[in-house]
C-alpha cells in the first residue's frame, strides 16, 4: 500500500506492506482522511505515535470500506462503510483499527465529511458532555471555533440548548461560523480579544491554549469549567488560583489519542448514539475547507500550517 510517510522531518508518499487485521479488527480501504495539529506536531517530531501504532504513517481519523475482518470480529463486514479515531496510520490506502473503535458512518454522508468527522466530534462531545457534564442552559465559550474542533463544538453546544458564544481571529471567517452554528441553536461569532464581557461561562472549550487562561477564569461563571484540548497559541500559562478557588471553578486538560481502547471505544459509543442522528439529519454539518488527494499530501500540511481555513483538511484516495 502507498501512505504519507514521515522521513526526517518531512513527509513522502512511499510503499509499505499491506496490514492485517488481528482479532477483533478491521481492514479497511481508507476513502478520505482528515487532517489535525497532532498530525502536524508528529512530523516535527513533537508527538510520537502511542505503542502498537505505525510510527512514522500519521493520520488520526479516517473513513473508508471495510475490506476483511480479523478473528472475532462480529460488528462489521466487508462493504461497510466506517469511520473511527485511531492512534495513527490513517493516512495510508489501507489501515486497521479495532471495530469498537469505528462508527458507521450515516447515509448520505459523503466520504469528505466522514473523514474529517471522527476526531473533532468525538473531541469536542467528550470534552463538553463527559468532562465539562455541559448542560441545556448553559452558557459556553468556544474558542478557535473556526477549526475542526472549534465547528464541531459549538454546533454541538447550540444542538444541546446552550448559549454559544466562539471567538474567531479571522474577520472574514465570522459570518460562516455563526450561520453554521445558528442552524441549531443560539450561536454568537466575536473577535478573538473580545469575550470576556459577554461572559459569564459556565464552560469553556480552550483550543488555543495559554494566551486566553487568565481571561478566561476572569470571564468563567462560579462553578465554571474551562477544557484545555489545544495549545497552538502556548502551552505555559500563569494562574490566579485565587481566583480559581473563589469561583470553585475547574480546569482540566485532555487528549484522545493514547487512551486504551475502552475509553475510546465508550467515547464512540456516546457520540454514535447522540451525534449520529444529527449528522444523518442534516442538522450538523463537517465543514471542509480544502481536499487534497495521496500523492498532494505534504502541500495539505502546509495549507493546514496555514490557518485562516473554516472547518477540516482531507486527504482523499481513490
Amino acid at each position: 500500500m502507498r501512505a504519507a510517510t514521515i522521513v526526517d522531518g518531512h513527509l513522502e508518499v512511499r510503499e509499505h506492506p499491506d496490514p492485517v487485521p488481528g482479532a477483533g479488527e478491521l481492514l479497511v480501504g481508507v476513502k478520505a482522511a482528515g487532517l489535525n495539529s497532532g498530525d502536524l506536531m508528529q512530523v516535527r517530531g513533537l508527538y510520537p505515535a502511542p505503542p502498537g501504532w505505525p510510527p512514522d504513517i500519521p493520520g488520526l481519523e479516517l473513513a473508508g470500506e471495510v475490506i476483511a475482518t480479523g478473528p472475532g470480529a462480529t460488528r462489521f463486514t466487508a462493504g461497510d462503510r466506517v469511520m473511527a479515531v485511531v492512534g495513527g496510520g490513517a493516512q495510508a490506502e489501507l489501515a486497521v483499527m479495532h471495530e469498537r473503535e469505528a462508527m458507521p458512518v450515516p447515509l448520505g454522508v459523503d466520504w469528505d465529511a466522514a473523514g474529517g468527522f471522527p476526531e473533532a466530534f468525538t473531541t469536542a462531545h467528550d470534552a463538553l458532555f463527559t468532562q465539562c457534564g455541559l448542560q441545556m442552559g448553559e452558557s459556553v465559550l468556544v474558542h478557535g471555533a473556526a477549526g475542526g474542533v472549534g465547528t464541531a463544538g459549538l454546533q454541538l453546544a447550540a444542538a444541546a440548548g446552550a448559549w454559544v458564544t466562539a471567538t474567531v481571529r479571522n474577520p472574514e471567517l465570522r459570518d460562516a461560523v455563526e450561520a453554521l452554528g445558528s442552524v441549531v441553536g443560539w450561536t454568537e461569532v466575536v473577535a478573538d480579544d473580545d469575550f470576556v464581557t459577554r461572559g459569564p461561562y459556565d464552560v469553556v472549550l480552550e483550543l488555543i491554549g495559554a494566551p486566553n487562561i487568565a481571561s478566561n477564569l476572569e470571564a468563567l461563571n462560579t462553578g465554571g469549567r474551562i477544557a484545555v484540548i489545544g495549545i497552538g497559541g502556548g502551552a505555559i500559562a500563569e494562574v490566579n488560583l485565587l481566583a480559581l478557588m473563589g469561583k470553585r471553578a475547574r480546569i482540566h486538560g485532555s487528549t484522545l489519542r493514547a487512551r486504551p481502547l475502552e475509553q475510546k471505544a465508550e467515547a464512540a459509543r456516546r457520540v454514535e448514539r447522540s451525534v449520529l442522528p444529527l449528522l444523518e439529519a442534516g442538522d450538523i454539518q463537517v465543514p471542509v475547507a480544502a481536499r487534497f488527494p495521496l500523492d498532494e499530501a505534504a502541500q495539505a500540511y502546509e495549507r493546514f500550517a496555514a490557518g485562516g481555513k473554516l472547518g477540516k483538511i482531507v486527504i482523499t484516495f481513490p
